[in-house]
């Protein structure tokens, strides 16, 4: 504790301010991985569980304070793309991600890990941490109603007299007071303020799918259900190298933009790998190191203190579950744009002055928001890396593992239009 400079009340005041970051999860990914066929309220007992046993992974065996929970996208793909675009049964899926999970501790637990460490550029690291701020920046402007879709223009600005952007616009001043005059745990006090004046203005967050009484009893269909028998079908392999790519490089990026001591990434790698098998095990979409740390990392997390403290309110939250969906995501968006804020401000540390590493950079910035996945953004500019120093005359400057990610990206892009 010491040598991390931290404080036991620090850290626990972390993980309570990243669990009601995130908790938001425990609602969610139940409802878009129902839409596979998977029964809800056994799902939202394995986003429960399978959240516990990750962030029990990594903070007692990477010591840092980043949360795993199954990732907003990759449940996405799980059900959109693997289960209803190419036809493979909800428990076929469960195998790939226990599959891809097995390959990507694999390449966590072998110098494979330190290669790729090693060959991505200083620029395109930056440019992730810049990327990942804009996308949740985003992700809070959305959430708080502040921007909404538009079938003109893609996005337009919201309805700032709805009852959500109004909640928004105040949290964000209330928690904004209290960052700036540096007061001790701003965010988790701006989520409970937050909470508290949508509940004296009539602010009420709709919960669907939850029963009154819950049970555990369906949660027994998700339990170990992963069905190999698709294994020797070109989907099954399809969606496999799919889900490898998009949980191996988008924990990769995540804990280039989030962890505060880089020395912890190679056992925080492994720890996000290790989670992802869990994932396909308790019956879930794959974990992945949720953006949504940065609030507690924000607070003054630093140790595995902070992951177990979350875990912790986890297993709390399988009683509570339907009481906690009811903060309002007013609440929550005020902490994502300051924090999406804060990590921008790592765009000065990119040469901008050097056009080869500024453009790649440039796209991953851009693309991470504006393809909601942080996996294709660091596809385009990990591609067009190798392209663009070849390009000038300055290929030497590319090392052979990065050609190699970078033509994988690529297959990725391929696979996508066969299927």
């Amino acid at each position: 504790m010491e040598q991390n400079q931290v404080s036991l009340k620090k850290e626990v005041l972390a993980g309570i301010t990243s669990f009601f970051t995130i908790a938001y999860i425990i609602v969610v990914n139940p409802l878009i991985l129902a839409d596979a066929g998977m029964p809800y309220e056994g799902v939202v007992l394995a986003t429960i569980l399978t959240s516990v046993v990750g962030c029990l992974i990594m903070g007692l065996y990477a010591n840092a304070p980043i949360i795993l929970t199954p990732g907003m996208g990759v449940n996405a793909f799980f059900t959109y793309t693997i289960v209803q675009g190419m036809n493979l049964s909800w428990q076929e899926a469960l195998a790939a991600v226990v599959m891809s999970g097995i390959f990507f501790l694999i390449a966590a637990s072998t110098p494979l890990k330190d290669i790729l460490s090693k060959s991505i550029p200083q620029s395109l690291k930056h440019s992730i941490t810049v990327g990942i701020g804009l996308f949740l920046t985003f992700i809070g402007l959305q959430k708080g109603g502040i921007i909404e879709a538009s079938s003109a223009t893609f996005v337009k600005l919201g309805h700032l007299d709805h009852p959500d952007a109004i909640l928004t616009v105040v949290g964000l001043a209330v928690t904004l007071a209290l960052f700036l005059k540096n007061v001790k745990g701003s965010f988790l006090i701006g989520i409970a303020l937050t909470t508290l004046i949508g509940f004296f203005m009539g602010h009420t967050q709709e919960v669907k799918g939850m029963s009154d009484g819950f049970s555990f009893k369906p949660f027994g269909e998700l339990l170990f259900a992963f069905d190999f028998s698709g294994i020797t079908e070109l989907s099954f392999w399809i969606a496999t190298f799919s889900l490898t790519m998009i949980i191996t490089f988008e924990n990769m990026g995540l804990l280039y933009g989030l962890l505060p001591d880089q020395k912890k990434f190679p056992k925080a790698f492994q720890a996000n790998a290790a989670s992802s098998i869990v994932s396909g095990l308790f019956g879930t979409s794959p974990t992945i190191s949720t953006v949504e740390s940065a609030s507690g990392i924000q607070e003054g997390g630093r140790t595995g203190i902070t992951s177990i403290t979350v875990a912790v309110l986890f297993i709390g939250s399988i009683f509570a579950a339907p009481f906690i969906a009811y903060i309002p995501d007013g609440a929550i968006a005020p902490i994502l744009i300051i924090i999406g804020g804060l990590m921008v401000q790592q765009i000065q540390h990119i040469p901008f002055a050097d056009f080869t590493e500024m453009f790649p950079s440039f796209l991953i910035i851009a693309l991470i928001p504006l393809t909601y996945s942080i996996v294709d953004g660091l596809a385009f500019g990990f591609i067009a890396y190798p392209l663009v120093k070849w390009m000038s005359g300055q290929k030497k400057q590319v090392t052979a593992p990065m050609y190699v990610i970078a033509f994988l990206f690529f297959m990725n892009f391929i696979l996508h239009t066969i299927v």
